[in-house]
């Protein structure tokens, strides 16, 4: 029902329309960010690196239910009978009522996005990928992370959703340019919102981290096509709320995966037939430092296998003192394109800056 695949952007640009037919969506990175002339696909193009000698990659949401296209204002989206993707990118304008450019175009992206849900019958989200610039540069008196964190929740607010425990899953990492972009994926199945036993929940985050706490779960559980899947949010090397192993990125690596295992198990309390071991997931690794990713790989490689889907890129983390994050997901079917990622491969043994 649901597949991964992760393909060069030209394969896309230049694919032929019957191969397009079955992509509900996607997210492309390339530095710069590379626009595909595909207007009837929701596909981010986001300004990111990616390793030398590896092209523009774009990762590629399949569905095997028959889907349309549309469009909601700047919001541009595909749904089958019980899924939905979209994206939306924006400028930061002029803040308006007291509200910092980002926090005003943050609550105006998610405020849209509700309001397509509510419209076109989607009760949960599955996931949120945010990214945009400066991520842990100070403006407007506050961190341009926290600042997000204010619009996202305020839009959660303004539409009734919670903003505590039934949250959908999410990462936010700093673009190397370009606006906010924000990408979705709902479900009209129900979502079960995972959390971590070794991590405070971020929506009971301390105030020391902002005005307000980030609004999303570590993870989220639903079952669709008679299949459970689960998708794991950004994770870093955090336990309790706290930064552990701060200048060391080996380290902060192992922490990193020790807590996708811990939100694995969790899930699994909910879904016992299913496989969500390390060695079952596919990874999307953002690392701050160019020259950390052959630590990175390394320790990655020999805490989760050689043969398992990772993409490697170069990205801010939402703490500067965090050095990697990593998302995961699994259940769903990985498609061919995919096996050009396996970590082992040589051509994501580097990054440049």
């Amino acid at each position: 029902m649901l597949q991964l695949e992760y393909l060069p952007a030209s394969r896309l640009a230049h694919g032929h329309p019957g191969d397009l037919a079955d992509v509900l969506g996607g997210i492309c990175f390339a530095r710069p960010a590379a626009e595909l002339q595909l207007p009837d696909l929701p596909l981010l193009a986001v300004d990111l690196e990616t390793p030398p000698g590896q092209a523009p990659v774009c990762e590629i949401w399949r569905s095997s239910e028959p889907l349309a296209s549309g469009r909601a204002g700047a919001i541009r989206y595909r749904e089958s009978e019980s899924l939905l993707f979209g994206c939306v990118e924006l400028d930061e304008s002029a803040g308006t009522d007291g509200k910092t450019p980002l926090q005003a175009a943050t609550e105006a992206a998610y405020g849209s996005v509700f309001a397509l849900l509510e419209a076109r019958g989607y009760r949960d989200v599955l996931r949120f990928w945010n990214y945009f610039p400066a991520i842990n540069t100070e403006s407007h008196a506050s961190e341009r992370y926290r600042q997000f964190n204010v619009g996202r929740q305020d839009a959660f607010l303004a539409h009734g959703h919670a903003v505590i425990g039934a949250v959908p899953a999410a990462c936010a990492l700093g673009s190397a340019g370009g606006p906010l972009h924000l990408a979705f994926l709902a479900a009209r199945a129900p979502v079960v919102s995972v959390e971590n036993p070794r991590q405070v929940s971020a929506y009971h985050y301390p105030n020391a981290y902002g005005p307000r706490s980030p609004t999303f779960s570590r993870a989220g559980l639903a079952r669709l096509g008679g299949q459970d899947m689960l998708f794991v949010s950004g994770t870093a090397s955090i336990v309790g709320h706290e930064t552990l192993h701060r200048g060391d990125v080996a380290a902060q690596t192992r922490e990193s995966l020790h807590n996708i295992a811990a939100v694995a198990a969790e899930a699994a309390r909910h879904a016992p037939s299913a496989r969500f071991g390390l060695d079952a997931l596919a990874y999307k690794v953002y690392v701050r430092r160019a020259e950390d990713l052959a630590a990175v790989r390394e320790v990655f490689a020999r805490t989760v296998g050689a043969d398992v889907t990772a993409v490697f890129l170069r990205a801010d983390v939402c703490r500067a003192d965090l050095l990697v994050e990593i998302e995961a997901s699994g259940g769903h079917a990985l498609g061919p394109g995919a096996q050009a990622f396996l970590t082992r491969r040589p051509s994501c043994a580097a990054v440049s800056v």
